[in-house]
Parts: C-alpha cells; structure tokens; sequence
C-alpha cells in the first residue's frame, strides 16, 4: 500500500495517478477519515492521560467520600477512553480497507491508457518463421504427437484442467530445469514453495482472495489459498522480517504449482493450455533497496530475453499502459512469444511478465531494511518476474518447431535435456 504521510502529503498527486491507473478511489474521504482518526487518537490519548492523574490521586483522597468520587470519576474518564478508542480503531479499519484499494504510484514513462496501448518496446533475435506450409497449433500438434488429454482432465477435475503425456512431460520438465538452472548460476537462490498461503499473505502481495472477482480457489473454512503464482509465496517468506542492507539483493527463483479461477476468460486465443486453471511456473522474485529496484528491475528484463533467445522463440518486449497495470506494480513489461497457431496468420501471447513493485508489497507485509550503524528502518523494495510458465512456453516451442511432416525440432539448449532433437508424430494418430 502507499504510505499515508504521502497520500495526506499530496492527495492531488494520488487522485491523479488513480485516474490514470482508471482505479476508482475516493482519496478525499480518506483525508477526512485520516484527520477525524487522529482526533480520536488525541481524544483517547488525553482521556488515558486525565484517567492516570486521577488514578494517581485516589491515594490523596480526603476522606472516604472524595475517594469514591475520585474513584468514580477515574472509571468515567477510562469507560470514555475505551469509547474513544473503539471509535479511532474502527476508523483506522475503515481506511485500511480504503488503503488498500489504491494502486501503487506509477512510472512516469509507463505508457498512458490501457490494454491496447501497450507500447513495443524491443524484439528478440529469433525471427518469426516464414513456413511454406499451413501452420499448425499446439492442439493439432498435441494430437498427432499424443501429448496432451483435456477430456480426461475435464473427467477428472473439470473444464481447464489436463493431462500430460509422453513428451509434453519430458518438455515440461526440461523447461523447468533449464530455467531454473539459468537463474541459479545468475545468483538466483532456487526455491520450491508451498501450493498454499494464508490470507493475510495474499492481500499482503497485492492478490484479492475472496469476493466475486477473485481469480484465487479458497479452501473453505480455512484461511489457505491456492497461490496463482510464487510471487505471492515468495513474497510471503520475509513477512515481519528485517533484513540488514548488505544482504541485498535478495535474488530467488521459485518453482510451484499455480491456480486460477481464469473467471470470465474465454474466446479463441485462450484455447488449449494458454489460458488454464493450473500450471507450472519458475518465478523470479527480488528484494532491493529503494535504490536498486529500477536496475534490478532493467536486469529482470534482460534475463527473461536471454531465456527466450536461449530456446530460439520469437518474441517482442512491451512495456505496459498504466491503465493495464495490476495493483502493486509501479510499471510492468511483457515478453510476448509469436505463437503461428493463434488467429489466421499467427498472433502474439504473453508469455512473461516483470513488474516493480517499489515499497508497495512490503509496506503491507512489514518488510523492512536496516543500515549498519543507522539508526530506523526502511522498506524494502519487491520486484517479480517470470522465468517460464511451462505451458504458454510450450504452446510458443510447439508452434514454431513444428516442421513440415508434423514433426517437431527441439531448441539446441533443451536437447541434452530431452535426449532428442526431435519430435516425432506417433504412429496412428493422422498425421497431415
């Protein structure tokens, strides 16, 4: 969340950002709330402080009769304390729930609108493929190489959930072992994370669990989620937690499980595995100084395209409209791969994203930094990004791999780790 000095501070500076956040936020009542909570405060205060006077003056008392009034009169001034406390406690509560709803500040060159004005920023040094026959996707694909079963994992679990076979398994985990081998020899420490985190801990990394726009499963009766990504777990692991600054950057590579409602998602370009409701993701996750977060973040960047230039996909950087950030993110880049089997003639789909997340996650998880020999603390800074998320990543490998018998090369990098070269169609299954 922000921190309210600043919002008090300069509200025009927050109202302004929400507009261009298109985050509806009503920051003039949560002035007036902020100014009426610290009179209660000074009220409570000053009550306690006449309520230990007269306290103090009960053994003064000249007789028995002033003693009972003195008695009196202190219980009185402690019940109107206690009044004036409950009220400052349930302001104090009324602008965390408004706190919260305010997104983090933004860059000021973060592109201006939404969705589509998302600005490309960079491509990689793949081109995309000119193929001499008709591309297919990664469904027809799946099919002639048996790698996927959709049908049984709708049996199983419901709609969105799968299955994978014979290759797709080997590809998955070569995935997941080559980012995760990339980032540890880039300092990364690897982490493999729980699949669950409490409430507390989702609302303290900016992810909403309950209510009717939630993309998060919760287990009923219980305050455990399934975590939509390890930013959220990772995140979590330096909750309450000081950290002296020479220990910074903090650089983590998480591997889990992730879950998403994927609520209200639908349409062509969310078919097959691009848009499921679980995967397998390596995330990236730093903790900095203030002052480090934006290289940090410029080298989060780099390292998501060296992964991609690494497996040979064609892809294009974009740098993210404001109107289209997420809550904590004070700017946000994608990588989005060329996938041939999207739309007529191909299309772009992100595969990656990085966000600067500032001091924002960890003013709500109370994480903080320390300077030897200085005395106070400060907020860390938190930044995310993502590796690979096995499936969109396949889905791109699949797609512009493919050859003209339906076979399909592997990347030169995934070899050693798949045993093969290539893909082949199994046999029987229609080859076109």
């Amino acid at each position: 969340m922000l921190d309210r000095k600043l919002i008090l501070q300069d509200p025009d500076l927050v109202s302004r950002n929400c507009l261009r956040r298109n985050v509806p936020c009503d920051i003039d009542r949560l002035v007036e709330l902020e100014q009426e909570r610290n009179q209660r405060l000074q009220t409570a205060q000053e009550l306690n402080r006449l309520a230990n006077e007269v306290s103090q003056s009960i053994s003064k008392a000249g007789d028995a009769e002033d003693r009972a009034a003195r008695i009196a009169r202190g219980r009185e001034l402690r019940e109107q304390k206690d009044a004036a406390q409950a009220a400052h406690d349930a302001l104090d509560a009324e602008i965390l729930d408004l706190l919260r709803q305010i997104p983090n500040l933004t860059h000021p060159d973060a592109p201006e609108g939404g969705e589509e004005d998302a600005v490309e920023v960079g491509r990689g040094r793949t081109p995309i493929p000119a193929f001499d026959f008709p591309a297919k996707d990664h469904l027809e694909l799946g099919r002639l190489h048996d790698l996927f079963d959709f049908e049984a994992g709708a049996r199983v679990a419901g709609a969105g959930f799968y299955f994978l076979k014979n290759a797709a398994v080997r590809l998955d985990l070569a995935l997941q072992h080559f980012a995760v081998t990339f980032l540890a020899d880039r300092g990364f420490t690897p982490v493999t994370t729980p699949d669950l985190a409490l409430t507390e801990i989702l609302h303290g990394t900016g992810f909403i669990p309950r209510g009717p726009e939630t993309q998060i499963y919760s287990i009923e009766n219980t305050e455990l989620n399934l975590v939509a990504t390890a930013e959220i777990t990772l995140g979590g692991m330096l909750a309450d937690q000081t950290i002296e600054a020479d220990r910074l950057p903090m650089r983590l590579c998480g591997l889990s499980h992730c879950f998403r409602t994927e609520a209200g998602a639908a349409g062509r370009a969310s078919k097959g595995l691009y848009r499921v409701h679980q995967f397998t993701k390596v995330e990236m996750f730093a903790f900095t100084t203030p002052e480090d977060s934006d290289v940090m973040h410029d080298q989060m960047k780099s390292l998501e395209c060296e992964l991609f230039d690494a497996l040979e996909i064609p892809y294009r950087v974009i740098d993210t409209a404001a109107g289209d950030l997420g809550g904590p993110a004070y700017r946000k880049f994608d990588l989005e791969a060329w996938m041939p089997g999207r739309g007529a003639a191909g299309e772009w789909g992100e595969v990656t994203s990085t966000s600067n997340c500032t001091d924002y996650q960890a003013r709500r998880l109370n994480i903080r930094g320390k300077t030897a020999g200085q005395k106070g603390t400060w907020f860390v800074h938190t930044l995310n990004g993502t590796a690979i998320a096995t499936g969109r990543a396949m889905i791109a490998l699949l797609e512009n791999f493919q050859q003209p018998d339906g076979s399909i090369s592997v990347p030169a990098v995934l070899q050693p780790l798949m045993g093969t070269d290539r893909l082949r169609p199994i046999a029987g299954n229609g080859q076109a």
